[in-house]
């Protein structure tokens, strides 16, 4: 999948998500709950879809717009059908800080609904991936568990409960990039893409990517050749611990750094922006990144 950010494809976009919510806006109205009577929960990416989950349980019915490994948040068309659910749905929970834009889009046209923006629950940061900061998510459980509650009183405590145990649950996945941290502080890596940099950040290790290549790769633009050489060193003889690669983004240059990694001995990390197809849940999806990072850094 080739990262596309946001404002590229603005103005197809624009005139398609006119015509969708128009089309939407001939269904049903905002608030309505899901067939069997359980409260209706659109998510903007399986990843927050599989949040709500954990915190509802069975009690609601959760949709999410991108469910498949190769979807794009930063280009996804969005259909009628989508912003049918959107409209009907009583809580939204979207990422928000221009990375689904689409989706703020359409929950512009339900006002009457329940909302949780992850990116405004982690207070804002400059990194939009917020999925990858565990306290935030932790705070974006327990807001999904307070929106919850408002929709359906008697079921708040369980909703508080489901909440509760999936933050300890995150904390012992915080415990796992402590002693990451407590281990390999300092160690110096590359992330190909600022996706998991929150994780970075956390684990204390040294992100020596150059800036112009990392922010190359994710708007795909040409790399400059200043940044590809820097990289190309860094890799090729060894100073980094580990490559950091966002397995959803292919391209000559991310394939060009792989190979050199893999030349030199130098362990590559795969992380995605989505769940895997068939996969257990955030937990297990982000425990099995976690793992794999700590791994690649004890290899060398």
């Amino acid at each position: 999948m080739r990262t596309v950010r946001p404002g590229r494809l603005a103005a197809v976009l624009a005139g398609l998500l006119a015509l969708v919510l128009g089309l939407a806006a001939c269904g049903g109205g905002s608030g309505s709950t899901a067939d069997d009577g359980r409260i209706s929960v659109v998510a903007s990416t399986n990843v927050w879809g599989s949040v709500v989950s954990a915190v509802a349980g069975e009690a609601v019915q959760v949709r999410s717009l991108i469910d498949d490994p190769s979807g794009d948040p930063h280009s996804y068309q969005a259909s009628a059908e989508d912003a049918a659910d959107v409209q009907s749905a009583q809580l939204l929970v979207y990422n928000g800080g221009g990375y689904d834009d689409f989706f703020t889009q359409l929950a512009d046209r339900a006002p009457d609904a329940q909302r949780v923006v992850a990116y405004q629950v982690a207070g804002s940061p400059e990194n939009e991936h917020v999925w990858y900061d565990l306290p935030a998510v932790a705070r974006v459980a327990d807001d999904i568990a307070a929106r919850l509650g408002e929709l359906d009183p008697e079921q708040r405590q369980v909703y508080e409960n489901n909440a509760k145990e999936f933050s300890t649950r995150l904390d012992g996945l915080l415990r796992q990039v402590e002693t990451i941290a407590a281990t390999h502080a300092g160690a110096p890596v590359v992330a190909m893409e600022p996706v998991a940099d929150h994780l970075i950040e956390r684990a204390e290790l040294d992100n020596v990517t150059p800036p112009d290549f990392s922010e190359a790769v994710e708007n795909e633009t040409d790399i400059p050749v200043a940044a590809q050489q820097e990289i190309t060193d860094l890799v090729s003889r060894g100073q980094v611990r580990a490559v950091i690669n966002n397995k959803q983004t292919v391209s000559p240059a991310t394939d060009r750094v792989i190979e050199q990694a893999r030349g030199a001995g130098v362990p590559v990390v795969g992380v995605t922006e989505t769940l895997p197809e068939g996969g257990d849940g955030y937990i297990a999806w982000m425990s099995e990144q976690v793992g794999a990072l700590s791994k690649a850094l004890g290899e060398r």
